[in-house]
């Protein structure tokens, strides 16, 4: 396994249009607008915490995604940095630690990113990486029928008995997943196997990446559109 694991969590404009379009359309994909992320070395304790705004307003924030973080264009022209920077920055940490990449619904945060290191210029280092998703480990432990996986707040008061405030700033969702994923792992809902057979499985779905595409596997295509209502 990885000697350090990342926990990534990203706000974004919107949700692209059509999921099976390749990056290169820059309409159809939205932007990150807060890019956050924590790392921990093999004994839980906290390496380095990045925490980003991004000023670029090339593209409009949705109303629904504004009601959602309330990031407005003119807080992160005023707050935030560069997309370059901000992904210069990322892109640096990973190829640096070489980490177990985490998120709750991670796809969408490496697709996030992707699009974004795209539109810089800069190759997606998690491609190299193995990657985790909290939301997918913990379907089974859903109990309302008409829901197929717990948000990242509903797994938090799951595991801990107490709200998750501030949800909706990335660092604060960054810092819940870590939370989540070394309790998963203290009470063994989470092992290495585990780690390494939803790997495995993602880079069997995972089709090849054209160069300004986005590679989206059916599978998970089939999860994004599910979860589209849902998550938003």
């Amino acid at each position: 396994m990885q000697k350090y694991t990342l926990f990534i969590d990203t706000e974004t404009s919107g949700l692209p249009k059509n999921w099976k379009l390749p990056y290169a359309d820059n309409a159809n994909w939205p932007t990150a607008v807060q890019v956050s992320w924590v790392i921990y070395d093999e004994h839980r304790r906290e390496v380095k915490r990045e925490d980003h705004y991004v000023s670029n307003n090339d593209l409009a924030i949705s109303k629904q995604a504004y009601k959602i973080h309330g990031l407005s264009a003119e807080f992160l022209s005023q707050h935030g940095d560069s997309r370059k920077q901000v992904m210069k920055l990322l892109y640096q940490d990973l190829e640096k630690y070489k980490p177990l990449v985490v998120g709750h619904f991670v796809e969408l945060d490496y697709h996030i990113t992707g699009v974004d290191f795209f539109r810089v210029e800069m190759e997606q280092p998690m491609n190299r990486l193995p990657m985790f998703c909290t939301m997918l480990a913990t379907k089974n432990m859903v109990r309302n029928p008409q829901m197929h996986y717990l948000k990242l707040g509903e797994l938090y008061e799951l595991l801990f008995n107490k709200p998750l405030g501030n949800q909706h700033n990335a660092m604060t969702d960054a810092l819940a997943t870590a939370e989540c994923f070394f309790e998963l792992q203290r009470t063994e809902a989470i092992d290495d196997d585990k780690i390494t057979r939803q790997q495995i499985e993602r880079e069997r779905l995972q089709k090849p990446v054209l160069k300004g595409g986005c590679g989206v596997p059916v599978l998970v295509m089939l999860i994004f559109m599910a979860l589209i209502i849902y998550w938003l």
